[in-house]
């Protein structure tokens, strides 16, 4: 009976840490897309990873500070006018980002030697564990990869390619430390709730982090300032400009038209599987028809939200509204599939 108690105890710990991780890196989304939709994300022309842990400290250092930003394309093209007090503003959001991966790389790193030199990570996970603190400090490189791209001749934003990347893998630390800590239930057995069902389960938690990387391209490119009518754009179901560029692949992450047709139409299948999922469960997995009536609600919600958005041309608070129940949409779903494939013992 100690054992099964000092196990359960340090299990525990472990899932509170993980909760604390994905909280933190959900976090971190969020005050990524406050940075984008502020137009703060060029502000910080350096990579210091050690001496930009502080902010500028003097009156001098501000206007150094101020000066850098002052010879990227950006600040010419889009903020001519900026005084010192707007570039404050601006370089708080981006400072704040930078700020935070310190704390997640922190975070993570001291726990996890704690953990392991202790023994209370689960037996055969430790190498996992150890990945996810590495995809940390990748995701930090790729973050300077995506600043440095804005800082380019010619550039006035990052590349959408790799603010998708950047974001994409965000959600694969969020979604790894939700299936590890889901693992520290030792007590867990596999669900029978039918091969077909459970594929489905999986291909829409899938489809959904598709459509979460097709969202990046859309504020990448800022399509989704344009066609702000719904359920047509400019009047068609397919906009006219759908295939203007050549070769026609660069259509699907360039063109804002089919970017933004793109992103709806997935919106859409996603919802379609999800009503599939509901509905079948009643005969399939009847003991899941909470979890995924529950995934359903919030996919409506995260559509009709996102249409809200569209109409009203992505103003601040409802973009990131929108990103924010992505991460709801994107965990409940990654329950969903992990229900569906087992079950707690008590």
């Amino acid at each position: 009976m100690t054992n099964i108690a000092s196990n359960a105890k340090q299990h525990k710990a472990v899932t509170l840490w993980l909760l604390s991780m994905m909280g933190l890196v959900a976090l971190m989304i969020v005050i990524g897309g406050a940075t984008r939709l502020t137009n703060s994300g060029l502000s910080i022309t350096e990579w210091a990873p050690i001496r930009g842990a502080l902010p500028p400290l003097s009156d001098a250092a501000w206007l150094s500070e101020f000066e850098k930003y002052k010879q990227i394309p950006e600040f010419s093209a889009e903020h001519p006018d900026m005084e010192l007090g707007g570039f404050k503003f601006i370089y708080f959001w981006e400072w704040s980002h930078r700020q935070l991966g310190r704390i997640i790389g922190l975070a993570y790193a001291l726990p996890f030697f704690i953990f392991l030199f202790r023994g209370k990570l689960p037996k055969g996970h430790s190498l996992k564990y150890f990945a996810i603190m590495g995809l940390i400090g990748l995701q930090g490189a790729i973050g300077w990869w995506m600043v440095h791209s804005g800082l380019q001749e010619g550039m006035v934003d990052v590349s959408q390619y790799r603010l998708a990347t950047h974001l994409g893998l965000a959600f694969i630390i969020l979604g790894a430390c939700y299936w590890l800590m889901k693992r520290t239930q030792q007590n867990f057995a596999p669900q029978d709730a039918g091969r077909n069902f459970t594929k489905r389960t999986a291909i829409l938690a899938a489809l959904i982090y598709l459509q979460i990387i097709a969202g990046a391209f859309v504020a990448g490119t800022k399509s989704g300032k344009t066609y702000n009518e719904w359920p047509l754009m400019d009047g068609d179901i397919i906009p006219a400009g759908y295939l203007i560029q050549n070769p026609a692949w660069r259509n699907i992450f360039e063109n804002a038209a089919a970017i933004q047709f793109n992103h709806r139409t997935l919106a859409y299948i996603i919802l379609a599987l999800a009503i599939w999922i509901f509905i079948s469960a009643k005969s399939r997995a009847p003991h899941l028809r909470g979890i995924t009536g529950g995934v359903l609600g919030i996919i409506v919600w995260q559509v009709v939200l996102g249409i809200w958005t569209l109409l009203a041309v992505a103003p601040l608070t409802l973009s990131l509204l929108h990103q924010f129940s992505s991460i709801l949409v994107f965990i409940s779903a990654m329950g969903m599939a992990w229900i569906a494939r087992y079950k707690v013992m008590v």
